[in-house]
């Protein structure tokens, strides 16, 4: 049965990119929706820094036909100030309005806002509403399950976001306090797709980092879908490498070192016409690991991609690692 928002169809277990700062751009989202994801989001974007017209948030807004469909993801602390956030992100035209409440980095958590709202419910489900009131728009929100161990509220949080009108929920199985450290939790998302008061759509998020793992979680938690975020960087093969596997059973061949020379060059140049040089090459820096992984004595050229700041002396070492590994390092390893 195809999971959907509204009537917006994802497919039968749809994939979805995670919105993460300073990667979740249009050139990395290009790159993930060629190679299978289902919906992706946006990097969050600050309602005070929309509001102010700071030129950074209003950069976020870009989004793209070609990328349908698409979530912008806002954040804040402030309900009025979300409240024209979203008027505003409504006139660009998504095809959804996504509530961070998840974010757990310091500078946005202390001051109420991502993941530090869990610790007001109550104020999460007001401001939750009256951005359900004002838009026409879907409405789905990210969290997670509590601010600490003994606020795993989950359960009781994700249906009462439903009663005031969210239209799908994802969850990342940790607490604010765990940041990204341990193991997620995905018997709680688990709880929450089980309730039987829940209507909506319910993807996790959280450790998937293999085809193997996603099939298995599929399975064990009955989740409608799973949503994805460090596993992609540098790798967004990884979306058609689930498809294939939770359909068939089968692994895909990994991507040859020419693909992966390809994309890397492709995510670059379209970095280059969408930012700032300086900002495009350091911002590629993080992907640049994963794009190589697995090559053997490949630390020269390693070093080589993530020191320079030299955009002449980045394309020739693309080049350079075209040519020295072609037919030595085909495929890439495990």
């Amino acid at each position: 049965m195809s999971v959907k928002i509204r009537d917006i169809d994802l497919g039968d277990f749809p994939l979805l990119l995670a919105p993460m700062e300073d990667v979740s751009d249009p050139p990395f989202r290009a790159l993930c929706k060629k190679y299978g994801a289902d919906m992706m989001y946006t990097e969050f974007i600050s309602s005070e820094g929309l509001i102010r017209h700071a030129v950074k948030s209003v950069e976020k807004l870009d989004i793209y036909e070609y990328e349908r469909p698409i979530g912008i993801q806002i954040f804040g602390h402030d309900i009025d100030s979300m409240i024209r956030t979203t008027e505003i992100v409504e006139q660009t035209k998504p095809d959804i309005i996504d509530i961070n409440y998840g974010c757990p980095v310091k500078k946005v958590a202390c001051k109420g806002a991502g993941a530090g709202i869990l610790q007001d419910i109550p104020k999460m489900v007001e401001m939750t509403k009256r951005i359900v009131e004002t838009t026409h728009l879907p409405v789905t929100v990210k969290t997670r399950l509590g601010w600490d161990d003994s606020t795993k509220y989950i359960v009781e949080v994700a249906e009462r976001l439903q009663d005031v009108g969210i239209e799908a929920i994802s969850i990342h199985g940790r607490t604010r306090k765990q940041m990204y450290k341990g193991e997620a939790d995905w018997k709680l998302i688990s709880d929450v797709k089980n309730n039987p008061r829940m209507k909506i759509p319910v993807f996790g998020n959280g450790d998937i980092t293999s085809p193997e793992k996603a099939l298995e979680y599929k399975t064990r938690y009955g989740v409608d879908g799973i949503m994805i975020g460090r596993a992609a960087i540098g790798y967004p093969w990884i979306f058609n490498e689930i498809k294939h596997f939770v359909e068939t059973g089968k692994h895909l061949p990994k991507p040859t070192l020419k693909e992966r020379v390809m994309a890397t060059r492709d995510h670059l140049e379209m970095s280059l016409k969408w930012k700032k040089e300086i900002l495009a090459i350091n911002e590629m820096k993080r992907h640049y690991t994963n794009y190589f992984k697995g090559i053997p004595h490949f630390k020269e050229y390693r070093t080589k991609l993530v020191t320079s700041m030299d955009l002449a002396e980045v394309r020739a070492t693309l080049d350079e690692i075209e040519t020295k590994f072609e037919g030595v390092y085909q495929t890439m390893a495990d």
